[in-house]
């Protein structure tokens, strides 16, 4: 029964992972609510019936009060007994039965199915995201909204049902139970519901302003402390150990304030409520004294009337408690919804194809690129690369070197022109088939916390052991990875690099991602920087496992070193998002225009060393 209950919800069931999510908070709950629809429903009546039952179970008693007091013991079974036996049975195995119902849609069918399943719909959501939208926020800032944001919006749906309308029936039940007695007996309970909304419509704008501050600032906090250990090595070579408590600090001081002026709110209303139960109390119970000995209600009456006032007062405190947590709830999705519910940058467009790479000709086509500004960076870009040629791409900082890589892989879009592999348009066809198409290995090279092997099977899902134990081997990774052993034992292969792959060195790095590439075994190849991080023995040595790779590949290099890519087709020097030359590494040094300076500048021993001058000045290519 459990295993069938618990199957009912699929929290992976497939969606639109494109579509949007409205920027409404009721429109953005409903819509990841609306796959358990159905069951929430279900939980919604069966949560009535149990209501329903628990407050009659109030009018039995004083029925039963009445009994008591108008039979002798020795009458009561014979004319009662049958009666008797019933409400027995209805509180010994119904009252159990819809509890139980109530718990096994509550818990076996919708908490845990769908709060991981909004988890993962918006985690999926969220990858369709461009590059740009994660370099603009702390990677533990978006983390925890889509962690929390799925706890929030399951919250409020089982709460509302859970709670409120637990406390609608009683309320409704009492009404009922005192005017049929008395209208004037009526007349308490009805003033507290109207004092009770009154109070509700003051503290819930409130509470839902004050809560959206509270998580604002813990996602803040969260953020700053991530941030913190992300770049931990940083924060020590520079010993801002203090400057970084100091951030936190700030963060959890900022949290703690609003979290206070919350409280506050909760503080007075819970005081003010307090006032209003006890006078509700008094007023109930000297009604009932003075109706009770005018003969106008029965002692049983009485008793279930004050039972059920009772019940509603230690309610009245949990509901406005559970209203707070609602009220959090939804500043909590507020805070998702502002990081979730926003349109994706880069889309494919309807039904697009897989792209088809026969040869590996690359054209641009008078491209332009600004980063969203007026000008600059890449203006006019004309160039086309052979199949399989090899070129390289040289120029100062800033010049739009990896920026042209950036956009043959669609990071970005081009704002003017196109860019073309084997004559389709790159933003015309599907962005996993043409990253799949092209094998990147960056300057900046970051591992997933995972195993070696895993890490290397990136390249190819479903590679064998010996496929990977190959590409390490050309890569000239094997031998370290062999010595190679983590916290847990787990060694060579298995062994897990930590976050970022902090563990292993930037040349070990560098090493794992060349044979990530070596094993993806792409027709079109981008090198940006692969190499920077080596020493030159092991450069020497993977470069011939390079030469080897971009065999029958088009390739596309960016190097710090020239000597790396000096052997190349064909070389482009950019200068300002333009091409300033282009040609072979013996034309550019006789034509005696950028290239050839920046050539003197390195092969004389000082990398940034101005014309005429002793001193060194870096230049970053």
């Amino acid at each position: 029964m459990f295993r069938w209950l618990e199957k009912r919800v699929d929290p992976f069931a497939p969606f639109n992972e494109n579509e949007t999510p409205p920027n409404r908070v009721g429109s953005f709950t409903w819509h990841y609510l609306k796959p358990v629809r159905f069951w929430l429903v279900i939980l919604f009546f069966v949560a009535l019936t149990v209501g329903l039952f628990e407050s009659s179970l109030y009018i039995l008693l004083g029925w039963l009060v009445d009994i008591l007091a108008n039979s002798t013991p020795d009458r009561v079974w014979a004319e009662h007994g049958a009666t008797l036996t019933m409400m027995a049975a209805l509180v010994v195995f119904v009252r159990p039965a819809l509890n139980f119902a109530h718990e096994l849609i509550s818990n076996q069918v919708i908490i845990a199915q769908s709060t991981n399943m909004i988890r993962w719909r918006t985690h999926v959501y969220t990858l369709g995201h461009a590059v740009s939208y994660f370099q603009a926020d702390f990677a533990g800032r978006l983390a925890n909204r889509i962690m929390q944001g799925g706890g929030a919006i399951r919250s409020i749906a089982v709460t509302l049902i859970d709670t409120l309308l637990y406390v609608a029936i009683y309320a409704v039940t009492a009404l009922g139970v005192f005017t049929s007695v008395s209208p004037w007996l009526a007349l308490p309970m009805g003033l507290w519901i109207i004092g009770y909304i009154v109070l509700l419509r003051f503290f819930v704008p409130q509470a839902k302003e004050r809560s959206l501050k509270v998580a604002d600032t813990r996602s803040a906090l969260v953020g700053r402390v991530v941030d913190s250990y992300t770049n931990i090595l940083t924060v020590k070579l520079f010993a801002r150990g203090a400057e970084e408590r100091s951030a936190v600090k700030e963060a959890v001081g900022a949290n703690t304030d609003a979290f206070l002026h919350s409280l506050r709110l909760n503080s007075t209303v819970s005081g003010l409520l307090s006032v209003m139960n006890s006078l509700l109390l008094a007023a109930t119970g000297g009604l009932s004294v003075l109706l009770w000995s005018r003969g106008v209600m029965t002692s049983g009456e009485a008793a279930s009337g004050l039972a059920l006032v009772m019940r509603i007062l230690a309610m009245s405190g949990w509901v406005m408690h559970t209203v707070r947590d609602v009220f959090e709830n939804i500043g909590t999705i507020q805070e998702s919804m502002q990081t979730i519910a926003r349109p994706h940058g880069l889309v494919d467009v309807p039904q697009a194809p897989h792209l088809k790479v026969s040869r590996g000709e690359i054209r641009f086509e008078d491209v332009s690129f600004h980063y969203g500004k007026e000008g600059g960076v890449i203006e006019g870009l004309s160039l086309t690369i052979r199949a399989g040629e090899k070129v390289g791409l040289v120029g100062t900082s800033g010049a739009g070197k990896t920026t042209i890589t950036s956009l043959l892989l669609r990071l970005h879009d081009v704002e003017g022109g196109r860019i073309l592999i084997d004559g389709q348009d790159i933003s015309k066809v599907s962005q996993d088939s043409l990253r799949s198409s092209i094998a990147v290995v960056t300057q900046d090279t970051s591992l997933l916390h995972r195993s070696i092997r895993d890490n290397i099977a990136y390249g190819r899902p479903g590679a064998t052991d010996r496929e990977i134990i190959e590409a390490a081997r050309l890569a000239h990774a094997h031998d370290f990875i062999m010595g190679l052993e983590d916290h847990r034992g787990r060694r060579g292969y298995d062994a897990h690099v930590g976050e970022r792959g902090v563990k292993l060195s930037g040349g070990q790095r560098q090493r794992i991602a060349v044979a990530r590439v070596i094993l993806k075994n792409a027709p079109i190849l981008v090198l940006d920087e692969a190499t920077s991080a080596l020493d030159s023995e092991v450069e020497a040595a993977i470069q011939e496992s390079l030469a080897t790779l971009m065999e029958g590949k088009t390739v596309l290099a960016i190097a710090h070193r020239l000597s790396t890519i000096a052997a190349l087709d064909r070389l482009i020097v950019i200068e300002e998002g333009q091409i300033v030359e282009e040609g072979s590494h013996a034309e550019l040094l006789r034509a005696g225009g950028l290239y050839a300076r920046l050539w003197r500048r390195q092969s004389g021993g000082f990398l940034g060393a101005r014309e005429g001058e002793g001193a060194p000045e870096p230049v970053s290519l």
